[in-house]
């Protein structure tokens, strides 16, 4: 099959554009201010990488833009939606029933991410988060219902103690723990062709937070496994801000600036989606290698595209103000040259469109 994945027709002379697909094994900054089309034109992309590679996809989705991969559109043409039918698409959701439920294991978490979850600073918080790093925490797999009540059993007062910041801090109320049960990282461990961790019904951006970082703690814990994969961040300043706040938030960051500075060479490639590049922890942006931009009007943004993707020819990243909906550059390594493009129509139905305004 050939490495060049169709994804519109070019601007300058109407014939047909494509991406290189083995070139998708570096980082991908994917960028356009709302309504250029940004999110559309991603699912085209992923669309032809299901269809024309074996690359497994994990998207971390935030608007639930992605919950709709399983399924084509009426006007799709019949053999790349039989096609398409034939792959693994997987999607996890906190409402999903059986299989398709989003949960997540407080057990087999990071110790720093069960410590930051729980607002635990190794300094102030010495005594307690001794507790979760070093007193029989590893006999968290043993838990049958409540976690709180399992850590008052034990009779130990800073187990105790635990269980009081548990309860205080409503992180035992949150509806997304498995315990016992199958969570999200197994499914992502079951390699599908995609799977969509749908974060955008998450009652608290805390919830949202522990999901993602869940996912990015197992695939980083298993990067010498050497398995490729497209980690696809959609609105990614969600959960890489340039200035992370909080505990939780400064570690998931770090996470993904770790895995953009040494995932690749393990084979976890980052595709980060953003509708401002100064609203993404620069460190992030400036391990991509391929560069999708739609509209911007920003000067300042595209000053800072332009500083950091040298590879974008200036004349053309300055051209973005005049996109129209659904117009990108395209430029790096999976771009032969760089070009313009015309994105071409979903096969797929888009998950957040806009709320419609009703006619009288």
């Amino acid at each position: 099959m050939s490495a060049q994945l169709p994804i519109g027709t070019r601007l300058d002379d109407g014939m047909p554009a494509a991406l290189l697909a083995p070139r998708l094994n570096r980082h991908t900054f994917w960028c356009g201010q709302s309504g250029s089309g940004k999110t559309y034109a991603l699912g085209v992309l992923l669309e032809q990488v299901l269809l024309r590679t074996r690359l497994p996809i994990v998207v971390l989705d935030p608007n639930s833009d992605f919950v709709h991969l399983g399924r084509t559109r009426e006007e799709a043409p019949a053999e790349l939606a039989a096609e398409l039918a034939t792959r693994d698409i997987r999607v996890l959701r906190p409402s999903g029933a059986g299989d398709g439920r989003l949960r997540v294991r407080y057990v087999d978490m990071d110790v720093r991410s069960r410590a930051a979850i729980l607002q635990l600073d190794p300094v102030l918080d010495a005594e307690e988060y001794n507790v979760m790093l070093r007193v029989g925490l590893d006999k968290l797999s043993e838990v049958e219902g409540s976690l709180p009540d399992w850590l008052r059993a034990s009779g130990d007062p800073r187990f105790e103690r635990i269980a009081l910041r548990l309860e205080n801090l409503g992180v035992a109320e949150w509806g997304m723990w498995a315990w016992g049960d199958r969570g999200v990282t197994d499914v992502v461990d079951d390699r599908a062709d995609v799977t969509v961790v749908d974060l955008g019904e998450f009652g608290s951006r805390e919830e949202m937070q522990t999901a993602a970082l869940a996912v990015l703690d197992q695939l980083w814990a298993r990067r010498h496994e050497r398995v490729g994969r497209l980690v696809v961040i959609d609105e990614a300043h969600n959960l890489c801000p340039p200035d992370p706040s909080t505990p939780l938030e400064r570690l998931l960051a770090d996470r993904i600036v770790q895995i953009a500075a040494e995932g690749r060479k393990f084979g976890i490639w980052l595709l980060l989606s953003t509708q401002r590049p100064s609203k993404l922890h620069s460190n992030a942006i400036s391990q991509c290698d391929n560069l999708a931009l739609m509209k911007m009007s920003s000067a300042a943004d595209l000053e800072r595209i332009s500083r950091i993707f040298g590879f974008a020819p200036e004349e053309l990243v300055q051209r973005s103000p005049g996109f129209a909906q659904g117009q990108a550059l395209f430029a790096g390594g999976f771009s032969a040259a760089p070009q313009l493009v015309q994105m071409a129509d979903r096969l797929t139905p888009e998950g957040g469109s806009d709320v419609p305004i009703e006619l009288r």
